[in-house]
């Protein structure tokens, strides 16, 4: 059944137009209000499955002027109890009325025997965990009816034992799903950083193809002892240079893709937001131009 879901994972819609940002509640209003020149906007699923309240109805309204795109954080991917079905029918339900550009989730998991946490945990990059995923996103996308993306995870311990590295195993689940990857640079980064790998070869061991949306955010250094400290995928703060560097990095390997900026906690007024989105409009054009520069 895959199959039929392997399409090009470029979005058109969200192609040639600026990066956007994340929709969070208080800044509903002021983009109401001000319609800022930002190219779409990103909201998570689970905080629009109710349609009769006031933040949905002015998510239908910023409809009328931005796409929009869809990011689930509870569907629980790689939990090997399978998916909830009435929350993917809820999802649906979502989708016939935005009708989002993207839809995305992530690979984690964080329910069990019917118990939830409040966390996105990361799998092992193991064969069996990489069925699980496969068969999970396979029951999504014929629910659904359409391809999703699925973002890779921010690390902070590393299991053990793993059959393969984590691009690798994204690359086996596009293979095997015909999903596509949100490729979150932030994520990546601090993985790297607190796991020990190697950020640039990681980058080198993603497909171009497979990546349709491109993520940035801000992360937190925290102490852990006299001589260490562990980066956490915060979203509370600007995107830090090295991330820049890095972004600036992937989009020398996979060209041009739609990017967006995220900020969850800690929200700065919607300007601060906007100048993150701007940068990395600059940062695509330069690229832009260099590709230009070099083939010509």
């Amino acid at each position: 059944m895959a199959e039929a879901f392997r399409t090009s994972v470029v979005v058109p819609e969200l192609c040639n137009i600026s990066s956007g940002i994340g929709l969070r509640a208080p800044h509903h209003q002021d983009i109401i209000n001000t319609l800022p020149a930002v190219g779409w906007l990103e909201v998570h699923s689970e905080n629009f499955f109710h349609f009769d309240t006031p933040h949905f109805q002015e998510l239908m309204t910023l409809r009328e002027h931005y796409p929009v795109t869809l990011h689930g954080v509870g569907l629980s991917l790689g939990s090997a109890d399978g998916l909830d079905n009435t929350h993917i029918d809820k999802l649906k339900q979502l989708v016939e009325r935005v009708e989002p550009a993207v839809i995305s989730e992530h690979v984690s998991w964080s329910r069990i025997n019917g118990v939830s946490v409040p966390d996105l945990l990361p799998v092992p990059l193991a064969i069996e965990a990489l069925e699980v995923l496969a068969r999970n996103i396979d029951h999504l996308q014929n629910r659904l009816g359409c391809s999703v993306l699925v973002e890779n995870p921010s690390s902070y311990l590393a299991f053990k034992e793993s059959d393969m590295d984590e691009a690798t195993f994204l690359t086996a689940l596009c293979n095997r799903t015909g999903c596509g990857l949100l490729l979150d640079i932030n994520n990546i980064y601090v993985s790297a950083h607190n796991a020990g790998f190697d950020a640039e070869e990681y980058l080198q061991n993603i497909p171009p193809a497979f990546v349709g949306e491109i993520h940035l955010a801000g992360y937190q250094e925290n102490r852990v002892d006299d001589v260490a400290e562990i980066y956490i995928d915060a979203h509370n703060q600007p995107v830090h240079p090295p991330v820049w560097e890095l972004y600036e990095m992937a989009l020398s390997i996979f060209g041009d893709k739609p990017t967006l900026i995220e900020w969850d906690n800690d929200l700065p007024p919607l300007q601060v937001l906007l100048e993150e989105a701007f940068k990395a409009d600059d940062v695509r054009a330069r690229r832009t131009r260099l590709r230009s520069n070099n083939a010509a």
